[in-house]
């Protein structure tokens, strides 16, 4: 069993609307539109499903934030927690939605609109107010769910426990003899028992984890294969992601090397992580690593992404991603090394971004397991 987490509160979505409109206020923008999906519930607390019934929350500096709700769905709205922090208005079926967003828009404001955002809301946006123009946010924003506060910390880095929890364990089974599936179930088992409400895993096993997007499948695992264990989900509404390569039996020396080499590289963006360092920055110092070990064609995915309320979101670590790094942005961190038709070995924990440096959320071994 686990302690539940206290909820946010009506306080927590009004501090963060309030500082998405501050950072409005910074850009070219008129405003925020929020759609649902990961944006909404995490900026008023209001989790709809995304249909074809427009819902949006309009951000402004300087007005209080709006919510348009389909009215079948307003009690919905009502009572979600951060409601009271917003203002709530409706419209009916047979009404065009489009028409009643427009009292709440700049006819020529130019709005950054949440990612997943469906065409036929944005669309009808347009053509209701054609001088409008929009940017995704995660292109005008790209830090706006990257800082995290205390709590949302506290949040993944519980997560993290429990998945380190997890992988203890998983590392005491027999692979020999068993399918990648049946390796994922275990840890599918152990991660629901941890706590967490939504769960993915992959297994890529001998020759399969040379492929960085191998879906489980059912070859059946055998001594000498290095099994690449890529996992994690969603635990009280804020993501793990752990990853870690083990080895079915005594490894072969470059089995060994390229493990090695990897949990270094790993270790090298890890200390690269500050305030006011690039993505990219952090990326290249990994990269440097492999690249100098003479593995640098071999290391084909970036360094990590941003973590949050999904497992993967804004910023990236990746060459070109010239964002700066700033205290309370939790990144997934992982960089690989993958030999095709041979094998693959990948090293991946939660960091947080803190004042001075970097903290690991993610507290197990990175070393290489073996197992039986």
């Amino acid at each position: 069993m686990y302690d539940t987490p206290a909820p946010f509160t009506e306080e927590d979505y009004a501090a963060r609307m309030t500082r998405a409109a501050r950072d409005v206020a910074e850009t070219p923008l008129a405003g925020l539109l929020i759609t649902p999906g990961p944006d909404l519930p995490w900026l008023c607390g209001y989790r709809p499903t995304a249909t074809e019934r427009l819902t949006v929350l309009v951000l402004t500096p300087g007005s209080e934030p709006r919510l348009l709700v389909p009215s079948l769905e307003r009690p919905d709205a009502e009572a979600a927690p951060g409601a009271d922090a917003v203002r709530i208005s409706d419209w009916r079926d047979g009404q065009d939605p489009y028409a009643a967003a427009t009292g709440l828009l700049l006819p020529n404001g130019r709005y950054g609109v949440s990612d997943t955002t469906w065409a036929i809301h944005l669309l009808g946006l347009q053509e209701a107010l054609p001088l409008t123009t929009y940017r995704p946010l995660t292109v005008v924003l790209p830090l706006l769910r990257a800082v995290k506060d205390d709590l949302e910390v506290a949040r993944l880095a519980s997560a993290a426990a429990a998945a380190d929890a997890v992988y203890e364990e998983i590392v005491s089974v027999r692979f020999t003899g068993r399918r990648e599936t049946d390796v994922a179930a275990d840890l599918a088992h152990l991660l629901r028992e941890r706590g967490h409400s939504q769960v993915f895993t992959a297994v890529a096993s001998g020759r399969n984890s040379a492929n960085p997007h191998h879906r489980t499948g059912e070859r059946t695992l055998k001594k000498g294969d290095m099994v690449v264990l890529d996992f994690g989900g969603l635990k009280d509404g804020y993501a793990s992601h752990l990853t870690r390569t083990v080895h079915v039996g005594e490894p072969a020396e470059e089995e060994r090397t390229v493990h090695d080499l990897v949990r270094t590289a790993q270790q090298a963006s890890f200390e690269a992580v500050a305030p006011g360092a690039t993505c990219q920055e952090v990326d290249r110092r990994a990269r440097r690593w492999i690249e100098d070990a003479g593995y640098g064609e071999y290391a084909t995915e970036r360094t990590g992404h941003g973590i949050g309320v999904t497992a993967h979101e804004p910023p990236y670590l990746t060459e070109g991603e010239e964002t700066f790094l700033v205290p309370g942005a939790c990144l997934s961190m992982g960089p690989g090394v993958r030999l095709p038709g041979r094998f693959g070995v990948r090293i991946a924990d939660v960091v947080t971004c803190t004042a001075d440096g970097a903290r690991r959320l993610n507290a197990t071994d990175r070393g290489m397991a073996i197992v039986a």
